[in-house]
């Protein structure tokens, strides 16, 4: 299915990477569900970026399953056709900040507990809500955006890179289950993006350090990783499935 075909599910894409996300999908013209949990002004922005006619706005929080069943029955009953394609990609309380993460001695299990529900919860959610309508059509995406920070942590942001080493697990057996039915599930995977709200608070110098030990010397933005997106969504994927593409310059070379 060409990408102007699909109707596609962003989960967090009413600012930083979900926006680029969505518009990205806009501009080849899909059909785009823009989520959010409270940033409406900003999701109705991206929205009227993309085109009314071919983007919704719909509050959900991806942590519940009702809430989550419930938004893609909206979106079909909107557009007239289920979501084909699924982004995971919301972040839920987490931000960033090198300085003041928790440490090993300060880290609760509701910690990771917290950052769990946002990466391999939500994204079981989405991919049950939408599961039975793709293998009707035959055809489904499912792309889950994950860091090269389980990698390589060079910043032991414990509980957030801990969740994403789980979701490449998740992708990876929901890969091998749905292929039958012609769903792909494949992990997109960047760096620290220059810059977003959730890297707000890291310091320039970072942002240099990264830029000088990169062998692209530049910082990947939130557009290079959408790029990449629609790539998994595109019928020039079609034989691809378990992935995880790594979208950082070459910093971490998997």
């Amino acid at each position: 299915m060409k990408v102007n075909e699909q109707v596609v599910l962003v989960t967090g894409s009413s600012r930083g990477l979900g926006a680029a996300i969505a518009k990205a999908f806009g501009k080849e013209g899909a059909r785009v569900v823009v989520n959010y949990v409270k940033n409406a002004d900003k999701a109705s922005e991206v929205v009227e970026s993309i085109g009314n006619d071919r983007a919704f706005a719909i509050q959900a929080d991806v942590r519940d399953e009702y809430q989550v069943d419930t938004m893609l029955k909206k979106a079909k009953d909107h557009f007239g056709k289920p979501v084909t394609t699924v982004v995971n990609n919301a972040l839920v309380h987490f931000t960033f900040d090198a300085v003041n993460k928790k440490t090993a001695d300060t880290l609760t299990w509701e910690d990771y507990q917290e950052q769990f529900e946002g990466s391999v919860k939500a994204a079981l959610h989405t991919v049950q809500a939408a599961k039975q309508d793709m293998a009707d059509l035959n055809f489904g995406r499912v792309i889950n955006i994950g860091t090269n920070l389980f990698q390589n942590p060079v910043v032991a942001y414990h509980e957030y890179n801990t969740s994403k080493a789980a979701l490449l697990g998740f992708t990876r057996n929901m890969a091998r289950e749905l292929g039958a039915e012609n769903i792909t599930v494949n992990m997109v995977s960047g760096g620290l993006l220059e810059k977003t709200d959730a890297s707000a608070a890291t310091p320039d110098k970072v942002f240099q350090v990264i830029k000088e030990n990169t062998p692209l010397q530049k910082v990947t933005t939130p557009e290079d990783v959408a790029d990449a997106v629609l790539f998994f969504s595109s019928p020039w994927s079609r034989a691809v499935t378990g992935q995880n593409l790594v979208v950082d310059g070459g910093l971490v070379m998997d």
